[in-house]
């Protein structure tokens, strides 16, 4: 459910002063309005064109770490030398991950 930060914050005395009958009335509003969809389900017929790709081979060339990259031992990714945040333990360790 989206908020909206703009909105005016209620007070404790704003809150006593509701009405039974006004809270109950904003329940069933709320229960009612809301749409309970099962995305699955929805999904099931859903069939996308072109979407057999079994028959489909990947073909990427796939270059060899370089001399001035080094590889995250938190993230995992390959980066270049500039990068490089610090080591731990020895491991290099890039600035995203600092």
């Amino acid at each position: 459910m989206a908020t909206d930060y703009d909105t005016p914050r209620k007070t404790d005395d704003d809150v006593d002063s509701d009405s039974l009958e006004e809270l109950k009335a904003r329940r069933n509003d709320k229960s009612a309005s809301a749409v309970d969809v099962d995305e699955f389900e929805a999904a099931d017929g859903l069939e996308l064109p072109g979407a057999d790709l079994s028959n489909e081979e990947l073909a990427v060339r796939v270059l060899p770490k370089q001399q001035d990259e080094f590889t995250c031992m938190s993230c995992f990714l390959v980066h270049h030398r500039s990068q490089l945040a610090r080591e731990k333990n020895g491991q290099p360790i890039c600035r995203d991950c600092d």
